[in-house]
């Protein structure tokens, strides 16, 4: 009979003859860790998840202790913002106020000299006059304007008559002088009666054209008698808002 199984080749090492049972053992081993570690991967996830303990008495005390102490607290922060800003508001108020009295304290001791010049026993003897004037802006280029009279020569005497209102400035590089007529936009302008025995406050309106610079006004006092008055003032002064101008003698 004939030998046909291969023969070994010269230099290699002939196979073990119990090399399938050690496969075979091997294999069996995954397969068991294989089977085991899915059998834990399931147990894990069917397994309930055992629940937590419940909070313990203190640890529920100190957590209603410290919402109720925040609560307290926001509501004193509160509490504490609306009085401030409450009495930040009666402060302001009270600024103001106080700045109020201060003005009105103010032009009141400026009408007691006023008064003392004008019929105290020290005053002096003045004739028909312009005391102060005073022109505020308004709207559509018109000005009004406000112009304080006196007289104390004559006590008890009525001093009546018309005033009236120039105004020079300048306009395109050039000096120009408006009169009574052109400044109440009127031909012939009748001037502003006034009638006082010791001050009266005389008022109007002005309109002054486009581009002019004012830069004098002055005021003319024409009596029912006697000769006519004129005083002037720089525009500055006449529109100073801290009050009337005095003339300029």
């Amino acid at each position: 009979m004939v030998d046909t199984a291969p023969k070994p080749q010269p230099g290699s090492a002939p196979p073990p003859r119990n090399a399938p049972a050690h496969w075979r053992a091997a294999a069996g081993v995954a397969l068991v860790a294989v089977l085991g570690f899915g059998a834990w991967g399931l147990w894990r996830s069917l397994s309930p998840v055992a629940p937590e303990a419940p909070p313990s008495a203190d640890a529920v005390r100190d957590a209603r202790s410290q919402q109720a102490e925040l609560e307290q607290l926001r509501q004193r922060v509160t509490t504490l913002t609306r009085s401030d800003q409450i009495s930040r508001e009666a402060n302001r108020d009270l600024q103001g106020t106080l700045s109020e009295r201060d003005e009105e304290i103010a032009g009141l001791r400026a009408d007691v000299a006023f008064y003392e010049r004008l019929v105290g026993s020290t005053a002096q003897r003045r004739g028909l006059a312009v005391h102060a004037l005073r022109v505020q802006p308004q709207t559509g280029g018109a000005w009004h304007f406000t112009s304080t009279l006196t007289q104390n020569l004559n006590r008890g005497a009525v001093s009546a008559g018309r005033l009236t209102v120039a105004v020079e400035g300048t306009r395109a590089g050039k000096l120009q002088k408006l009169n009574w007529s052109d400044l109440r936009q009127q031909a012939d302008a009748p001037g502003v009666a006034y009638s006082f025995k010791y001050f009266q406050q005389v008022d109007g309106d002005l309109f002054l054209p486009a581009g002019l610079t004012p830069v004098r006004v002055t005021v003319r006092l024409t009596p029912q008698s006697g000769a006519a008055v004129e005083q002037s003032f720089t525009w500055d002064e006449a529109t100073r808002d801290s009050g009337a101008a005095a003339a300029v003698e």
